[in-house]
């Protein structure tokens, strides 16, 4: 018989995947790697690092993405949307996977702070699910909104010939233009104009320290 899982079980769920991801630990990908059947080309050090520091960016926004969705469906009122935020949180495992895959390749590490980023977007998500369902799906609309912005802009500053990256954003872009429907087509609050500035402002410090830690 299938169980249902309290507020309480699913809360000890999420730290359970938050030490996991405090300690390095990841789940793999359910779906095949974008990249996988790309060629992969020699880069001058400089471009390797550029890249690298984008794609330890991604990884770490990933993380976030993870940790919001988390901390949403744990405290979501309606069972539906509780789904749905499942559903996406599975695809940013996917996202995950991939973006550690290539910084492997790349030779480099994900983010040191990643533990931080996780506590600290899971709290965020916690806080819009008990501010009620629909705020919580708004947060969600307005963070894959500026998530897709950022990964077209990732796509324009990759170097021409790093076609790999390039089909790893292009996919997780479509990904997110997609969870930001979901959110929309669940019922969305449209947010503040105050909110929406305030997370580009966090999101960008986020980059800035991430392309470099």
């Amino acid at each position: 018989m299938a169980r249902n899982y309290t507020r309480l079980d699913r809360l000890i769920v999420s730290f359970d995947d938050a030490l996991r991801m405090a300690t390095g630990q990841q789940h793999k990908a359910q779906r095949e790697n974008p990249a996988t059947d790309v060629p992969e080309v020699v880069m001058d050090e400089e471009n390797r690092r550029h890249v690298a520091g984008l794609m330890r960016i991604n990884h770490a926004g990933e993380v976030c993405a993870q940790a919001l969705y988390a901390g949403q469906a744990a405290t979501a009122r309606n069972p539906e949307v509780q789904a749905e935020m499942q559903k996406a949180a599975n695809e940013e495992i996917d996202h995950l996977s991939w973006c550690k895959d290539r910084l492997d390749e790349l030779d480099s590490q994900p983010s040191r702070l990643d533990p931080l980023w996780y506590a600290g977007s899971f709290a965020i998500g916690a806080i819009a699910g008990l501010a009620g369902d629909g705020w919580s799906l708004g947060f969600l609309k307005e963070t894959e909104n500026q998530v897709e912005a950022h990964l077209e802009g990732h796509i324009e500053k990759l170097p021409p010939e790093d076609a790999r990256s390039r089909a790893i954003l292009a996919q997780m872009k479509i990904d997110e233009a997609k969870h930001a429907q979901m959110a929309d087509d669940s019922g969305a609050f449209e947010l503040p104009e105050t909110v929406r500035g305030l997370m580009k402002i966090t999101a960008s410090a986020m980059k800035a320290i991430a392309y470099r830690v």
